[in-house]
């Protein structure tokens, strides 16, 4: 049996997600209807349909049909219903006295069930909030409590670069971003740089990571002593992006090649190349 997948994308999620086409003919930028956990919802086509080499490891979800205008219509639709009942909750909050910020809210396709996210920095007792919102929307009812990073994916905004926030344009799960990561790539550590609008670091600081690491290896440590061609000198600053030490001699600060170092001495970040080198230079050097 051969097994088969599209990418569907869904408004307001920069993520892809794979769903099996069920023999629909499909092409990309195509509207179609399907059922997530969430409900019925309206996504767009992205990638077109690919025949999978190995078996996936749970059954894809179906595609339920090609949207046609009403589909689309209603979507539309629902947009604005959606925010009608967002300003109505609001008023159901204010009057319960909830300690909750209200962010988003959802229709579902079908019109079956709303989302509501929002968030707080304790834990909210909701339940006679559900019951009113139930008994006045006449649906389900799903509230869904999120953290600052989500509130400023659904919400989306400006970054320091200029750019729509890389949350919600670029990314779709949220990767693990450490200080370590500023670190590695010379940032200045003032929290106030390497935050974003939720407050958390950088998502970005995770994009070329891994780069870095791999240059920083190669790379002597700052303050260790190297051999140069004009003889022995100290590291002052390692330019990562151009894979360039300056090095300060007796007399001169000399900028140098990573390969031009012929010893690097007591440096923690050497690799096997390095040691390869000092090796051969204390050979050299007892010869003599």
């Amino acid at each position: 049996m051969q097994y088969k997948e599209v990418g569907v994308k869904f408004d307001n999620q920069p993520k892809m997600y794979s769903f099996d086409p069920n023999n629909l003919e499909l092409n990309k930028g195509d509207f179609v209807v399907v059922e997530t956990v969430r409900g019925q919802e309206l996504g767009k086509i992205l990638t077109p349909v690919n025949e999978l080499n190995n078996v996936p490891k749970e059954p894809l979800k179906k595609i339920l049909r090609k949207a046609d205008e009403k589909d689309i219509k209603t979507a539309e639709e629902n947009k604005i219903k959606a925010k009608k009942y967002l300003s109505k909750t609001k008023e159901f909050v204010k009057k319960l006295q909830l300690d909750m910020k209200l962010i988003y809210a959802e229709l579902m396709l079908d019109r079956s069930k709303i989302i509501i996210s929002f968030s707080s920095e304790k834990r909210i007792d909701f339940r006679e909030l559900v019951k009113m919102l139930a008994q006045d929307f006449k649906m389900k009812i799903e509230l869904r409590q999120v953290g600052s990073r989500d509130e400023v994916k659904i919400m989306g905004g400006i970054g320091i670069c200029g750019r729509p926030c890389c949350c919600c344009k670029n990314t779709g799960d949220f990767e693990h971003v450490s200080i370590k990561m500023a670190k590695n790539q010379g940032l200045s550590l003032n929290p106030t740089n390497i935050s974003g609008l939720c407050g958390r670091l950088l998502c970005c600081l995770a994009y070329e990571n891994s780069h870095y690491t791999e240059i920083l290896s190669q790379m002597p440590k700052i303050g260790s002593e190297v051999i140069t061609a004009e003889g022995k000198g100290k590291v002052l600053y390692n330019n990562l992006l151009k894979k360039k030490i300056q090095v300060k001699l007796n007399d001169s600060i000399k900028e140098y090649n990573v390969e031009d170092l012929k010893f690097v001495k007591n440096n923690k970040n050497e690799n096997s190349n390095s040691k390869t080198r000092c090796a051969e230079c204390a050979v050299q050097n007892s010869k003599k």
